[in-house]
């Protein structure tokens, strides 16, 4: 019976070793580009097939009676991948894509002309196409097989001589990147691809807004790819973004426990959109609020009024009101954290589905929340086993 039992695991053992074994292999055939996923690929394909066909039926039917030269030359397979594929890449831009073609033929054409070896003019012009490309801020891979087409490309080639830089190459890049364009304002993709903008202060000074000064900065991103000794695929900006992203879904999951509805004020100051703005001031005055919410005869929140909006002589609140920034009784308290300290507002409407006002959260609310949370979870590491034991070893 023991045997049987020793014999049963020993092959259970072995099948969780082969499976983790199976696993293991296939991962190599998933993708790696972060962000990729099934409906992009599809749209890539789409992409490449219908901006290759363009590219190549309008060299065909209007440029053939030029030269001798192909309608479209391999490197724009190449170009498609990056522009369909990957449209937010550095190398995968405009002027990467016409430059760096473009002038990496150039290079090939005049290589070709100077030395009389194809196998080391190939390996010449390869190399100084990234050196050009590199120094004008073109760097584009494709680029390295333009100048190499230009060396080894076959007698028709060779006998456009300089005019291959600009027919095929450039003429095919500039009708690659139109089409790339056309495309992409339906892909759901931005092209040419705009960095997300840096969150600017909402009060006109030259700081950086307060949720970025403690995290993350310019220097230490710097510091960082000093570090990693390696060129990267992703602009700077898009990367200091996802980083940025990335630090508040980490705050959120770790003190995503606490919810708005926990920590807001429940008895909460309003003003009617029809009142007057006297009316307004006065409660603000009286209760010493920095702002109070407006809201409409079914207690519904409409906007929000503070001292700097009761400047004018308007009849009504609802004249001089601000847009209400509103939540979710159930919204993470810590998702407040970017209205609140980058926006022009001291205090978020937390409301019901149907905007029914339930209570308020200042920015007094989450900083006494937010020291509370860091107090406990200092006292919870010094309680820690770890802890205790670390002063006796020493």
């Amino acid at each position: 019976m023991h045997r049987e039992i020793r014999h049963l695991l020993r092959r259970w053992k072995i099948t969780l070793l082969r499976k983790r074994e199976n696993r293991r292999r296939l991962a190599l055939f998933r993708p790696i580009l972060p962000g990729a996923n099934l409906k992009d690929r599809l749209i890539a394909c789409c992409g490449a097939m219908l901006g290759l066909a363009a590219t190549g039926l309008l060299c065909h039917n209007l440029l053939t009676h030029i030269t001798s030269a192909p309608a479209l030359v391999a490197p724009m397979g190449a170009s498609a991948v990056l522009l369909f594929a990957v449209p937010a890449s550095p190398l995968a831009q405009p002027w990467s894509i016409i430059g760096g073609n473009t002038l990496s033929a150039l290079v090939g054409v005049m290589v070709a002309a100077l030395i009389p070896d194809p196998m080391l003019a190939g390996g010449v012009a390869v190399a100084l196409a990234i050196a050009t490309m590199s120094m004008t801020r073109c760097l584009h891979p494709p680029g390295g097989a333009a100048a190499l087409t230009a060396v080894i490309g076959g007698p028709a080639i060779a006998a456009s001589g300089m005019q291959f830089v600009f027919y095929p190459v450039a003429v095919n890049s500039i009708l690659l990147v139109l089409a790339g364009w056309t495309f992409h304002r339906f892909s759901g993709h931005s092209y040419p691809h705009r960095a997300p903008p840096k969150p600017a202060n909402s009060h006109g000074t030259a700081d950086p807004p307060a949720r970025t000064r403690a995290g993350l900065t310019a220097d230490d991103l710097d510091e960082a790819i000093r570090e990693l000794g390696e060129a990267l695929d992703v602009n700077r900006d898009d990367l200091s973004a996802l980083l940025e992203k990335a630090e508040l879904h980490a705050m959120e999951r770790m003190h995503g426990g606490i919810t708005c509805g926990d920590i807001m004020s429940r008895d909460v100051v309003t003003v009617s959109a029809e009142a007057h703005p006297e009316v307004a001031r006065a409660r603000l005055i009286e209760h010493s609020f920095r702002t109070l919410p407006v809201v409409d005869r079914r207690n519904v929140v409409v906007g929000l009024v503070g001292h700097a909006h009761l400047v004018g002589n308007a009849a009504t609140v609802a004249a001089v009101m601000a847009p209400p920034v509103t939540a979710g009784p159930e919204t993470p308290a810590f998702r407040l954290l970017g209205p609140l300290s980058d926006e022009s507002t001291h205090e978020v409407a937390i409301v019901d589905g149907s905007g029914g006002l339930l209570g308020v959260v200042t920015q007094t609310d989450l900083l006494l929340v937010m020291a509370r949370t860091n107090l406990l979870q200092s006292l919870d590491s010094a309680r820690s086993p770890a802890a205790l034991v670390a002063p006796a070893s020493r």
